[in-house]
């Protein structure tokens, strides 16, 4: 009689655990989805800026604005975005995001003057500000710590690097076939199907017991003040750093900055605590995090330069060049999950940027006048594999140890450093690049930029050998 009884308790909870299984399935298919559509949006503007700025009459100086508002908004955003998730809902903030994407995607699809397009992208930038943590720290609480959340991560990465790919082509597509305003309303569908598949699909957030509080002032004066210092990383170059403006921004920056940590030292319910900082792995994460994207995120800068400018390709042609570095990024995201879960985190890490060295250093043998795409391509691979694998482990680095109510904030946090490193390293590699080419044309000017290039991708490589220096620093016991 009592294993007559049991069986059918043991067939329940089989069934279950295996109703459960397909919902993470699809829980993780729709955060995966909106990393595609975060990775898509990063390109595929790019291709499509020439038509935005004869169709809307922008000027050579503001027409960067379309980029530029993006960037700013979004690097200023990333952690108040990560602790909103932790305190009001992941799955909240998330669709909210998703919305917010979407009504600023149909307001750049439909704007009629450079200010409207210009206010939709920084809009956007909000969006993605919110979107990327909260996608981060869903996967880190609905998936535990070790192989589930490894192979979670390897898949949202993959996500990410295909939307790259996709954005440069379809930005190409799109533009020739429907006009520049079809880059923005792609996204109206995509963003807007998935958010509302979220509902149903993602399960709830969790309830919590204590209070919720929010520190205002630290959100403001950290919001404010990383929004200027991605600005000063951003224009710097453009309107020169001893411009008033640059200098102005830099210092109302550096006050505001200093501002939030003084609120954040003599707050009780701080925006960012400062115990999170005792945890090791998410310190040596956050370094990690800038040195990759001032080095490996520099990357497609110089190569749309070398492609375009030096080789003459047709944006449509140079989209098609970045299949090969995408598929190998994707294919090292996969790499990665295996390496996570057979390795410690450093191990992983050290692979990846040791072996990215190589590939990195590889690609200047195509960087010259007269090369071909062929030259270029094991350096594309090589590289390509390893920014996968750097990317999945510094983002599992980066979510060790952490508690489940800190999760948004610490994503936040490691995405603050990426898109700050990356605005350093493409500051400080194109000036080095472009030094020395004032007033030159021609064939002279090709050279100077394949020269330049050079230069800047073996710079590259020199920064990961310091990224990976800093993988020393992680836990050596702790398995991801």
């Amino acid at each position: 009689m009592s294993t007559g009884q049991q069986t059918p308790l043991c067939a329940s909870a089989s069934e279950l655990a295996a109703v459960k299984q397909r919902g993470m399935g699809w829980s993780l298919t729709l955060l995966a989805l909106a990393q595609l559509i975060y990775g898509l949006d990063l390109n595929i503007v790019f291709v499509a800026l020439p038509e935005i700025g004869h169709g809307l009459g922008f000027s050579e100086q503001s027409l960067q604005w379309v980029v530029s508002a993006y960037t700013v908004f979004c690097g200023g955003f990333l952690l108040l975005g990560g602790r909103a998730a932790d305190l009001l809902g992941q799955k909240r903030m998330f669709i909210f995001a998703l919305f917010l994407y979407a009504l600023s995607s149909l307001m750049g699809g439909l704007a009629w003057d450079p200010f409207v397009i210009v206010i939709a992208r920084a809009i956007q930038g909000i969006g993605a500000a919110f979107l990327f943590p909260s996608t981060l720290s869903l996967i880190n609480r609905l998936f535990e710590e070790g192989p589930r959340r490894n192979r979670a991560l390897a898949v949202w990465g993959g996500a990410g690097a295909s939307g790259l790919t996709i954005g440069s082509i379809l930005g190409g597509v799109l533009t020739n076939s429907f006009g520049w305003e079809a880059v923005f309303l792609v996204n109206v569908p995509l963003a807007g199907i998935v958010a509302l598949a979220a509902l149903f699909v993602i399960p709830r957030d969790e309830q919590r017991n204590q209070k919720r509080h929010f520190d205002i002032p630290g959100a403001a004066t950290v919001t404010a003040g990383a929004t200027l210092l991605v600005y000063v990383l951003v224009q710097g170059p453009e309107f020169g750093w001893n411009s008033k403006e640059i200098i102005i921004s830099a210092v109302l920056s550096l006050i505001l900055l200093s501002l939030f940590a003084l609120i954040e030292i003599r707050s009780n319910a701080p925006l960012m605590s400062i115990y999170l900082f005792r945890n090791r792995s998410l310190v040596a994460g956050m370094v990690i995090t800038f040195i990759y994207m001032g080095t490996f995120g520099a990357l497609p800068y110089f190569l749309t330069t070398l492609f375009q400018n030096v080789h003459g390709y047709s944006a449509l042609q140079t989209g098609l060049a970045f299949i090969i570095p995408s598929l190998a990024i994707a294919a090292g995201t996969q790499l990665g999950e295996r390496l996570a879960t057979r390795l410690q985190a450093r191990s992983t890490l050290l692979i990846g940027m040791i072996i990215g060295i190589v590939g990195t250093i590889l690609i200047p043998l195509g960087a010259y006048t007269n090369s071909s795409y062929v030259t270029i391509v094991p350096g594309l691979i090589i590289s390509g594999i390893d920014q996968g694998i750097t990317w999945t482990g510094m983002w599992i680095a980066a979510s060790n140890g952490v508690a489940p109510e800190d999760q948004g904030v610490a994503s936040g946090i490691a995405s603050t450093t990426l898109n700050i490193g990356n605005a350093i390293g493409l500051a400080l590699l194109i000036a080095i690049a472009n030094s020395g080419m004032q007033g030159m044309t021609g064939e002279a000017l090709r050279e100077a930029l394949a020269e330049g290039n050079r230069t800047a991708i073996f710079l590259a490589a020199l920064g990961i050998l310091l990224g990976a220096i800093v993988a020393l620093f992680l836990p050596r016991k702790r398995k991801i």
